[in-house]
């Protein structure tokens, strides 16, 4: 069988990873999570990471055919949008992205998003299967972090989102609005009944102590015997208990606010003004 080829990046900014996957025969790619250069002190973005990724999509003579996320992210601002300008490839996302919008969209006061969904060009539901060249990618919702994540999983290889970092890290909090511990702990416990051998392609990594280089690429093997939050058979309870504990002392995200706002349109920066200049709402508590 054919297995995908994969290349990371990593923004160093947001610690986030960005994955360009393709079928080595028919030269057919997946851009997967990719990010918008965002500067929160100056408002300045840009598409320097964008632009990287479609320079090594050229360099490997790729057809781009989808966009895809693996959910509404709150800690970088999506450049789907733009990639989807660039190579005409439409958007995917989890269905239940329609529930996110509902949450976030009136926490600033948005009248521009739908609540359906469409501002996306596909909703994943569970179990869907999609073609890139010769392989298929097989859409897992794994929620817990959030109620819309999804994982891709093709060949050999699953991209997993922010539902597990690596196993000296743990696992992805799931404190905000719809997310779910023990949601979660199912959800983690679907990808680790996948074959042991089996590639996770984690969202993101902040190098554990003790660790002093970044890493985004372990097994489901590993993940089983060495993950300090789920590892060695730790059960449903004792997640969730910790899980909980853990979650309440973690500060929100720096740029939590921006991204929601911006990745519920499917990254689509607001509409500019008569004088073409572009503003977020932060929402402000007493």
């Amino acid at each position: 069988m054919t297995q995908p080829r994969v290349h990371a990046q990593f923004d160093e900014a947001t610690h986030t990873v960005s994955y360009v996957v393709w079928d080595p025969a028919a030269c057919r790619a997946a851009i997967i999570d990719p990010v918008l250069d965002y500067d929160h002190r100056t408002g300045r973005v840009s598409h320097r990471s964008a632009d990287d990724l479609l320079g090594f999509v050229a360099d490997q003579g790729l057809s781009v055919d989808w966009v895809l996320e693996t959910h509404a992210h709150a800690d970088h601002l999506s450049a789907a949008p733009y990639l989807k300008e660039k190579t005409g490839a439409p958007i995917g996302i989890g269905a239940r992205i329609t529930e996110v919008q509902r949450t976030f969209a009136p926490v600033f006061g948005l009248d521009d998003v739908s609540g359906d969904g469409r501002e996306f060009d596909r909703l994943f539901r569970d179990g869907e299967i999609i073609a890139l060249g010769g392989l298929q990618v097989e859409v897992m919702h794994t929620p817990g972090h959030t109620p819309a994540c999804v994982s891709y999983r093709i060949g050999e290889a699953v991209f997993v989102g922010d539902t597990l970092f690596m196993p000296d890290y743990g696992t992805a909090r799931a404190d905000f609005p719809g997310g779910d511990a023990r949601t979660l702990y199912r959800s983690i416990h679907r990808l680790l009944a996948l074959p042991d051998a089996t590639r996770l392609y984690l969202c993101h990594d902040y190098k554990a102590p003790g660790r002093d280089h970044f890493a985004w690429e372990t097994t489901v093997g590993e993940e089983k015997t060495r993950n300090i939050h789920v590892g060695g058979g730790v059960d449903e309870a004792s997640f969730v208990a910790m899980r909980e504990a853990r979650d309440a002392t973690l500060a929100a995200p720096v740029l939590l606010l921006p991204s929601l706002q911006v990745n519920i349109r499917a990254g689509r920066l607001p509409d500019p003004d008569r004088d073409g200049r572009r503003f977020l709402r932060i929402p402000l508590k007493p």
